[in-house]
């Protein structure tokens, strides 16, 4: 999976891609890989060239967030029409899912009427071939567009939009590309010992327990060594995984441990 967040302000600072992270946390809770996240303007013609760019390596997914709204700055389908070349135009059953979202805005009071006007139409016009996704939570709808091997997925920038739509639409798409995989995960930690010391300890488990993968994640401060080790490793039996993780995390701990008393001696 590649994912592509869209947003002047994800560039600027002014707001925090908390979008990719939640993206490709859930992803890879479904044991789904997550090969590259990509951060670009709300611009037609950079949009057009990551979605390309991303297509030439044909990964199973592509899934976008931000772009889908109203105003003039939300350029996503644009960006994907471009890319894929095909025209833009209103999404009949897109353009149902939001006047019913605007009828129920009118019938609660939140509006004065339910008129489509031009930024509302603008919701529902995607990509030729576009599949139209409902939005639980906002108006806007995600869509999803197949090119050869390679799904694309557009979906809303906010947050709480973004992660109704992935949960009731895109999930059931990877646990079925999953094929039982799950990710599994464990975390030991270390102190009183450098980052550097723990590099070939790190290597020698890697080395000797395959499927396991463990990244060093240093907490303390400058000669007050506490670091994270996040050991973790993909697997379609849950006692395999099991197996693996105490494994990997006993020989790492014994090492652990072992050159700490090295270091002690020779401090002696």
């Amino acid at each position: 999976m590649e994912i592509i967040c869209v947003g002047n302000e994800l560039l600027i600072g002014k707001i925090i891609n908390t979008n990719a992270t939640w993206l490709a946390r859930r992803a890879t809770s479904l044991g789904i890989s997550v090969k590259r996240i990509t951060v670009i303007g709300d611009n037609t013609k950079e949009i057009s060239t990551a979605i390309n760019e991303a297509l030439n390596r044909s990964p199973r997914f592509i899934v976008t967030t931000g772009g889908l709204g109203p105003t003039f700055d939300d350029k996503t389908m644009e960006g994907i029409a471009k890319a894929l070349d095909r025209k833009l135009a209103v999404n009949g059953q897109a353009l149902k899912m939001v006047k019913q979202k605007y009828e129920t805005f009118a019938r609660q009071g939140k509006i004065a009427k339910a008129e489509l006007t031009p930024p509302r139409v603008k919701m529902a016009t995607m990509p030729e071939g576009a599949k139209p996704l409902p939005n639980p939570v906002g108006t806007a709808p995600a869509a999803k567009i197949t090119i050869g091997k390679t799904v694309l997925i557009a979906l809303p920038g906010v947050p709480p939009e973004m992660e109704a739509i992935f949960e009731d639409s895109i999930i059931p798409l990877l646990r079925k590309e999953a094929k039982g995989r799950m990710f599994m995960e464990q975390t030991i930690y270390a102190d009183s010992i450098m980052e550097s010391t723990l590099a070939p300890l790190i290597d020698n488990v890697m080395h000797e327990i395959s499927r396991v993968y463990i990244k060093s994640h240093p907490k303390g401060q400058e000669g007050e060594p506490h670091i994270e080790l996040h050991l973790s490793t993909t697997t379609t039996n849950i006692q395999t995984g099991k197996r693996r993780l105490r494994k990997a995390t006993s020989r790492l701990s014994d090492l652990i441990e072992k050159a700490k008393g090295s270091v002690m001696a020779a401090e002696q």
